[in-house]
């Protein structure tokens, strides 16, 4: 690859990674708390692909011109195929890949959180009074499969996911990350009824309701049922994942 490629390829990748830093969309990928660090390495990747192109720039003006083997104007063309290696660091400056969704829970076995067998060591604390009570999908789902006490049973909780639908009926799923995307696992709800049988896979719903106490079993990987009472169609969130 040609000098003038790898500079432009700097700049671009690292103002690729500034653009979905300032704009949310690295939300995608990886937790809130990375933000800086994706900033700071965008940032030393522009100025180290401009101080490249600058230094280039100043010994190519310094140095004379070389004269072709056969008197011409040379081959131009030779450095096109490295060119294309520009496509994929356009494709996300312009356009960043969406966040994982139902396509991700259908291939991946959901579970509960690891942190749900140290909590039903000392036993989940009681829910807020009122109803409904909103709830993270992996907490819903980590009371449902481990909380011997039933701190959801006969309690209305609001809960936000995504549509998924599956041969076995349709979920409620959000999808849980500890470092970025690429260690995403699913938290799943089945629903029991309602309107998200009719919904697109990948809309977002709040359903409110109430858990089917038992349903959460190692056999079914710990998704509860759920019996909505409300739902209603919302904006997908900035940050789709839960932690």
């Amino acid at each position: 690859m040609k000098r003038e490629t790898q500079n432009i390829l700097l700049l671009l990748l690292g103002g690729a990674l500034i653009k979905i830093a300032v704009n949310g969309d690295y939300l995608r990928y990886v937790k809130p708390a990375q933000q800086p660090w994706i900033i700071a390495g965008g940032a030393v990747m522009v100025a180290l692909g401009a101080v490249a192109i600058v230094r280039d720039l100043l010994a190519a003006r310094a140095a004379p011109a070389p004269a072709s083997p056969d008197g011409g104007h040379g081959h131009a063309h030779s450095a096109r195929p490295a060119w294309l290696l520009l496509v994929p660091v356009l494709a996300v400056f312009l356009v960043a890949p969406p966040a994982l969704g139902a396509d991700s829970v259908i291939r991946t076995e959901a579970r509960v959180p690891a942190s749900a067998a140290a909590a039903n060591a000392a036993s989940f604390p009681p829910l807020p009074a009122g109803d409904p009570v909103p709830l993270a999908v992996n907490e819903f789902v980590s009371r449902a499969g481990w909380d011997a006490a039933g701190t959801l049973n006969g309690r209305t909780v609001a809960l936000t996911g995504f549509v998924v639908h599956t041969d076995g009926g349709t979920l409620l799923a959000r999808l849980v990350i500890s470092c970025c995307a690429a260690d995403a696992f699913p938290v799943t709800v089945r629903l029991r009824g309602g309107d998200a049988d009719h919904l697109a896979s990948d809309a977002w719903i709040r359903v409110t309701g109430q858990v089917v106490p038992g349903t959460a079993t190692r056999a079914n990987s710990y998704t509860p049922d759920f019996t909505p009472a409300s739902l209603a169609t919302v904006p997908a969130p900035k940050d789709p994942y839960e932690y």
